[in-house]
């Protein structure tokens, strides 16, 4: 582990279609470490940015829970999982604390022209900015090979598991 994001890992954050996100509740009690359960969520709908060697942020969109502010407000740690789906497999982990805000408080603020101009499938929720305390870099051997083939729009949201 090292303690900030390298230069081969943020290019593999700013390559990357996808990012996964889990965060705890310290507060709840009944999982691991006595925190709570651990959220995980997929991320797709906007990029992840790398903002320095410590900090990363991502606009957040409406759509299912909120779970990652909640635990970030209660003082939760964050552990984002980045992976190359292609024939050069990696894995980084990025370890730290979140906390959400709205769009224009944010570091993202003087991109907020530009994240509200592309097509999303729900509304903007708020941003989350993330001070990366820890990274890790892995192999990726054991994920599969997958292609991108476009972003969902409003009619392909999973309603249908709701």
């Amino acid at each position: 582990m090292i303690d900030h994001i390298t230069d081969e890992q943020a290019d593999l954050i700013r390559n990357a279609r996808v990012f996964f996100i889990a965060s705890a509740d310290p507060s709840f009690g009944d999982g691991p470490n006595g925190e709570g359960p651990v959220n995980l969520s997929p991320k797709g709908a906007a990029d992840l940015q790398v903002i320095d060697e410590h900090k990363i942020a991502y606009f957040d969109y409406a759509g299912s829970g909120n779970e990652t502010a909640r635990h970030s407000a209660a003082g939760g740690a964050v552990t984002v999982m980045v992976t190359s789906f292609d024939e050069d497999a990696a894995i980084v982990r990025l370890y730290g604390r979140a906390k959400a805000m709205p769009l224009e408080d944010s570091v993202l603020a003087d991109q907020a022209e530009a994240l509200r101009s592309v097509d999303m499938p729900t509304p903007e929720r708020q941003v989350i900015e993330i001070t990366v305390d820890r990274t890790q870099t892995s192999c990726g051997y054991g994920v599969p090979i997958y292609e991108y083939q476009h972003d969902r729009n409003k009619e392909q949201r999973g309603r249908r598991f709701k």
